[in-house]
């Protein structure tokens, strides 16, 4: 009778094969898991193609301007003087659309401000002619490079497209419409592009 002979197993060896095996089923299952997850929310370049942007407008000086980026286009946030605002009123005889009937703008902007605070005008800076980049000439008169007429507003010098401080496009100019305004609110003193106005 032949007699069976059992190794002895080694415990140690035992419990260290198991702790690898778990910690590595755990790493494996984790490299699969990021990614997954990850997948589930927009990266960096979606959420900056059209996320909201901000901007604290409390600190922009009168008569400043800020440009922020929203969806790959430019947004002029300005800060408009009592004497700008006084300017719009007069304009209305040199516009080609003074009431805005034409424009691009959401419904809460209203009036020859096109904004939801009368100082701060939000607007897309893209000429609607051709997609050019307007620049702010805000001078008026005969401190201004543009003629002893200009009343302060952008001028484009691709094609001489001209508006005034709201956006409105001048008489004569190729650009068919008015700058357009993008929705945006306010949070206090933040204006949030982007997003629409609550309850307006």
């Amino acid at each position: 009778m032949t007699a069976i002979v059992h190794d002895q197993v080694d415990e140690r060896k035992r419990r260290f094969l198991i702790v690898a095996t778990t910690a590595a089923s755990a790493a494996a299952a984790g490299a699969v898991a990021v990614p997954f997850l990850a997948s589930w929310f927009p990266s960096a370049r979606a959420l900056a193609a059209g996320a909201p942007v901000q901007l604290d407008v409390s600190k922009l000086e009168p008569g400043q301007q800020v440009t922020l980026e929203w969806r790959g286009k430019p947004v002029w946030v300005l800060r408009r003087t009592p004497e700008m605002l006084a300017q719009l009123e007069k304009n209305d005889a040199l516009l080609a659309d003074p009431g805005s009937k034409s424009s691009k703008q959401p419904d809460y902007v209203k009036g020859p401000g096109r904004s939801i605070k009368p100082e701060v005008f939000v607007a897309v800076g893209v000429c609607t002619h051709l997609g050019c980049a307007p620049t702010l000439k805000k001078e008026v008169g005969a401190a201004s490079d543009m003629g002893k007429d200009w009343p302060g507003g952008y001028y484009c010098p691709c094609h001489n497209s001209r508006f005034d401080l709201s956006g409105r496009v001048f008489n004569g100019s190729p650009a068919p419409t008015n700058l357009d305004v993008p929705p945006h609110r306010y949070a206090e003193n933040v204006v949030v592009v982007g997003e629409d106005a609550k309850g307006a």
